[in-house]
């Protein structure tokens, strides 16, 4: 599997492990150094095909920046939409965030500035990312609809992205962690006539229903793809965040519910702190995960686990 990037700046691995699933991109204009500031693993559970699909692209928009994305497929191709974002969406996230520079360019040419030309603040450039962010979530999700080969009515895939870019982080999540229990959430799927109800065995996931079919039963309310659910208010839009990067931040660590389902924030933030380099931190944290679930859940299947460590700052 590729990734859509410029073939003459760039440079495309894949692990070791997990060849379709996890993708590590570097532009040739990236210093020497920077590479080891990132680490990436994937290993596919006992449910069948990996649906978890993650990347790593170093040099993104500028030379010390990145994006980061990991997505966690679901349904019958859920594997493919996974794949398809990770392939897809940080170009046309770098193509919407680029197109709203010219139109600023352009609104501003032949005018004096306000700002006299001063760098634009922290919060100013955040705007601009979550406008970008918003099309290209939007964009990404049409583009997966106008496949016709695909059917993606109950297939889809969640995604969390960071995006840095010296020391601002953007945070775009959508999927998981917008439960369908949020009362926000439900509200709005049952304004569009959706229904949120909870299995008998499963009393505390909540789930999303056709009006009148006791299907699809998805667990979440944000989504690529699920387009049998669209209707009924399951939407593409993300949750996005800022964070400026301070001394004191040592690293951001990406998982799909693999990892969040038996590990918790500090026991992952000891994994990596413990791990031998930045390179080996993702590995340590899914395999920690996966004999977390064979020791936790005896009788249940091993979720897919992948893991995406950021390092903000040179380990001493």
């Amino acid at each position: 599997m590729g990734i859509c990037v410029s073939s003459a700046s760039s440079e495309i691995h894949q692990a070791d492990d997990g060849l379709e699933n996890v993708t590590h991109v570097q532009e040739n204009t990236v210093s020497h150094g920077i590479e080891k500031l990132s680490s990436l693993y994937s290993k596919e559970g006992s449910k069948g095909v990996n649906q978890d699909a993650a990347i790593v692209h170093l040099g993104y928009g500028v030379e010390d920046g990145a994006f980061c994305g990991v997505f966690d497929g679901h349904g019958k191709n859920g594997h493919i939409v996974s794949r398809t974002v990770r392939n897809r969406l940080p170009s046309l996230l770098l193509n919407q965030k680029n197109a709203l520079e010219e139109i600023d360019s352009v609104r501003d040419h032949g005018s004096e500035k306000a700002d006299g030309g001063l760098v634009p603040l922290p919060g100013e450039s955040f705007h601009k990312w979550k406008d970008a962010c918003v099309g290209a979530f939007k964009v990404m999700d049409k583009e997966i609809k106008l496949q016709e080969s695909l059917d993606c009515s109950c297939s889809g895939t969640t995604a969390v992205v960071v995006v840095r870019q010296g020391e601002d982080l953007v945070i775009a999540n959508l999927g998981d962690s917008r439960a369908p229990g949020v009362p926000s959430e439900a509200k709005r799927i049952r304004k569009c006539n959706g229904r949120v109800l909870a299995l008998k065995e499963e009393p505390h996931v909540h789930r999303v229903w056709l009006p009148h079919e006791d299907s699809p039963g998805l667990a979440m309310s944000r989504a690529f793809g699920d387009f049998l659910l669209k209707k009924h208010g399951i939407i593409a839009l993300p949750d996005i965040s800022y964070h400026r990067v301070t001394y004191e931040d040592q690293f951001v660590v990406l998982a799909s519910d693999g990892v969040w389902d038996v590990l918790s924030n500090k026991e992952v933030v000891s994994i990596v702190s413990a791990a031998d380099c930045e390179q080996a931190a993702a590995k340590a944290v899914v395999e920690a995960a996966t004999a977390a679930w064979k020791r936790k859940f005896t009788s249940s299947k091993v979720d897919d686990c992948t893991a995406v460590c950021l390092f903000l700052q040179t380990r001493k």
